[in-house]
């Protein structure tokens, strides 16, 4: 943790990147196994840096996968899996990927169009629950801040999930993102990137920081 809250260091590519992240406090590293993502690894790249990682959780983050390649990401021996899909999907397609891999172990990042909530059907399918910025056209990694009051309503309705506040986040506006949502549990990505996929060390640690002194730690 960092300053009492969970955070997560996605899009990561090296090892070198993914160390800083666990020596700075995150809890979960992830890494994002989408093919027309610029941050892309594959399973077997993954696999090649497994045994080196931090000893901390590690996220598959994925599109809408199949069963079996969602499968097969658990037997590469990722902890957890971040799935994000259109929010119009039908709830039985929802419902097969808690099946394959559990509910403990599976997060939904759904893409909400403004206006739109977490339907009641998806709550019990799921541990966590991703709130992105939504784009039309994108499943994450858009670079911008999103709905901050979507989630503190999500996170104040519905206490016992987990809620994952992603999208933009910098360390120059999470002081700002942790006051006005009181997230508990914060998704960063291309806000300490140097390019997409490369981490960028200072910004990183500067991260860390922001979110200590946001909590007077």
């Amino acid at each position: 943790m960092i300053g009492g809250i969970q955070v997560k260091v996605c899009g990561l590519t090296s090892l070198a990147d993914a160390a800083l992240a666990g020596a700075c406090g995150a809890d979960y590293l992830g890494f994002n196994l989408y093919p027309k993502s610029p941050r892309r690894v594959s399973i077997e790249q993954y696999a090649s840096m497994a045994d080196d990682l931090p000893k901390v959780h590690t996220v598959a983050v994925a599109v809408e996968p199949d069963i079996r390649g969602l499968l097969a990401m658990q037997e590469a021996g990722f902890s957890h899996f971040q799935v994000h899909f259109r929010h119009d999907l039908p709830v039985a397609r929802i419902a097969a990927w808690t099946h394959a891999i559990g509910a403990e172990t599976l997060w939904l990042a759904p893409r909400l169009p403004p206006g739109v909530d977490v339907p009641e059907s998806w709550l019990g399918l799921s541990r966590g629950i991703v709130l992105d910025t939504y784009d039309p056209s994108l499943f994450g990694g858009t670079g911008r801040t999103g709905d901050w009051d979507k989630f503190k309503r999500h996170q104040r309705g519905q206490p016992g999930k987990t809620w994952i506040l992603s999208g933009g986040l910098n360390p120059e506006n999470i002081g700002e993102a942790i006051a006005k949502t009181g997230a508990r549990f914060i998704d960063v990505n291309s806000g300490v990137e140097s390019a997409p996929g490369v981490k960028d060390h200072g910004k990183l640690r500067a991260f860390a920081s922001a979110v200590r002194k946001a909590l007077g730690r």
